[in-house]
This record gives C-alpha cells, structure tokens and sequence, in this order.
C-alpha cells in the first residue's frame, strides 16, 4: 500500500484520482477546503487554504499531486494586476508551500514522485489567456527545475491537459453547442473528462513510470501539436 496525498482531491481531476488510488487499495490523503463523505479507513482529510492555513504534518508520502488550479480568460486590457496574482498564488505558490512542507517525507517514500498541472495554452499561445497561461508557464519551468535538483530521489512531471468537463470549466462549456465547437477544434474532436487526466496522473506516480522525470506529458487530444 502507498501513501498518496492528493492537494484538492475533493472535486474534478483531484477526485478522480483519489478515487482510482482508493479503489486499487492505496492511502490517500486530501488536503482541500472542501469535504468529502468518504467511507474507507485508508482515507484521511484535512480540510484548509493551501495558501492561508497552516499544514499539517504527515508521516509517510510516497507521491504527492498539487490540483488546484484556475481558468482567467480575459482580454490582456481587461485583466487586473491582481488577476496575475492571484492565478500565481493558487497554481505556483501552493505548490511551492506544499512541496516545501513535505520534501524531506517525501524523499523517504517509495518510489516517490510529484505531478503539477500546466495547460495546453502554454506551448499553444491562444488569445485571453496571458494570465493563467503565466503561472502555468511558471510551473512547466518548475518541474524541470525540481526534476534536476531531486534526482535521482524524487521524480517530478507535468500534465498539460487541454480543457477538461470540470466544475472549473463549466463557464466555458455552458452548453452543448459550445461544447462540440470546441472539441471540433482538436484533432481528435475531443475534450477531455477527469479520467482522461487522472488516468495520465495515476501513471505518473505508479512504478510502471519510474524512469520518467522532468516531463510534460500533453494530454490535448493533439492540440498542441497537430493541425489537421
């Protein structure tokens, strides 16, 4: 059994991974602001701010994932200072807190690895996104960082997904129509579903994955790379 902690496991991408770790008999712990009614002894919540509360300690972590994340689509005029400050907090900053709290456990775990989350718009260039699209730049620079500095203890990736049927996106994806205009966009017509990205995140962390470090893995049904 592996102990997984999961930073916003409560909703989207996050609980689809929690999901899949606690159903193939792993521990995982979600620190989120939100709740979750779970019913299983290998599971264990903390329920904070990532960037305002305190951490608490924790034992043993073989993989941490870092979630939260933010979708600022504005026109570059538009968008306050503030904006690019608070999409650097929630996507840079709490994974820079995070994975200063728990290093030194985490370098003493199995197979011990971290997954951050990018998006497709940073090697795409799509129009409204300067902001999230900074901070998520910020974390593609980060991981290959870390990837460096940690090898050979901890591995350290990326997922740059393209927009997935989340809460987060639901502003974007309003209704069917927009819907399939926008997966008519990709190459394989598809948008993505939280499995889709967990499924590349539980990969990334499972010792089948253990010779991959510093690398952005594009799940974008081709987006950043085709044009067809």
């Amino acid at each position: 059994m592996r102990n997984i902690l999961i930073i916003g496991g409560s909703r989207g991408i996050g609980n689809s991974i929690l999901n899949y770790q606690l159903n193939t008999g792993n521990y995982c712990i979600n620190i989120s602001r939100n709740s979750l009614a779970v019913n299983n002894e290998n599971y264990k919540e903390y329920n904070l701010d990532i960037l305002k509360d305190e951490l608490p300690d924790i034992d043993s972590i073989d993989s941490l994932v870092y979630c939260p994340g933010s979708i600022t689509l504005k026109p570059f005029l538009q968008l306050k200072e503030e904006d690019f400050k608070n999409d650097f907090e929630i996507n840079v900053i709490g994974a820079v807190r995070s994975i200063q709290k728990y290093l030194n456990v985490l370098k003493k775990g199995s197979n011990p690895s971290i997954v951050l989350f990018s998006t497709v718009a940073v090697i795409k260039g799509m129009a409204f996104h300067s902001s999230i699209s900074s901070a998520k730049a910020a974390i593609e620079g980060i991981t290959k960082s870390l990837a460096a500095e940690f090898a050979p203890t901890v591995r350290v990736n990326c997922i740059a997904p393209t927009i997935t049927k989340t809460e987060l996106a639901k502003n974007i994806l309003r209704n069917e129509k927009i819907e399939e205009n926008i997966s008519n966009n990709h190459p394989l017509k598809k948008i993505c579903e939280p499995d889709d990205i967990a499924a590349a995140a539980n990969f990334l962390i499972s010792k089948e994955s253990n010779k991959i470090t510093g690398q952005i893995m594009r799940v974008d049904s081709g987006m950043s790379t085709l044009k067809i």
